[in-house]
């Protein structure tokens, strides 16, 4: 099985697009357009794939964006400095192989060097232990709750602090810049400028 964790393409956003309108009621649905402006926007947009077919998708924003989601707009209002997990899907036949976590230790290493806090939400309606346990045992920690929208689902909202940026900040975000290393370069947009 060969795994490999690469930025979206727009040729993959069909398969982004089916993959996230199936995953149920743990991931709200989204139409074209809505993908169109994440990929736009998303500081974070990788995909996995095994042996050449998607197997799953993590979307993360900076704040700043121009993103309205309720959860992401919490987190604005909240804290100064953050990456928002706004989504994770993963295909129903590559659940269960560790591919949550692979994605969680990707994006980690990714806002660590920007960042002080990574966020997110889990939903607490339906409530799913199995999420709900995997975020606390990544660290995450409960900040708040809130509904989604009039009638929609309660939420829990998960940030995780990043103690390593400290240090990157001290050292070189306040001095210049991150090294020109490939693992440390910013996503390239539908554009292929590097998202800011």
């Amino acid at each position: 099985m060969a795994l490999a964790i690469r930025d979206v393409c727009e040729r993959d956003l069909a398969a982004v697009l089916a993959l996230n309108n199936a995953a149920g009621r743990s991931i709200l649905a989204i139409d074209a357009q809505q993908l169109q402006s994440l990929y736009r926007q998303a500081d974070y947009f990788r995909v996995a794939e095994i042996d050449g077919q998607l197997a799953g998708f993590l979307i993360a924003l900076r704040n700043g964006r121009d993103y309205d989601s309720p959860n992401y707009r919490w987190f604005c209002e909240h804290y100064p400095q953050f990456l928002y997990i706004d989504r994770i899907v993963i295909a129903n036949a590559f659940r269960r192989h560790g591919l949550g976590r692979i994605f969680y230790c990707d994006v980690t290493s990714y806002a660590e060097v920007r960042v002080p806090l990574l966020a997110c939400e889990v939903f607490l309606e339906p409530r799913d232990d199995v999420v709900v346990l995997f975020h606390g045992t990544y660290g995450f920690q409960e900040v708040g709750q809130q509904r989604m929208g009039e009638h929609g689902p309660q939420v829990s909202l998960l940030a995780k602090d990043l103690p390593s940026y400290s240090y990157v900040r001290d050292t070189y975000l306040e001095h210049g810049a991150l090294p020109a290393e490939p693992w440390l370069a910013e996503r390239l947009g539908p554009t292929s400028e590097p998202l800011a």
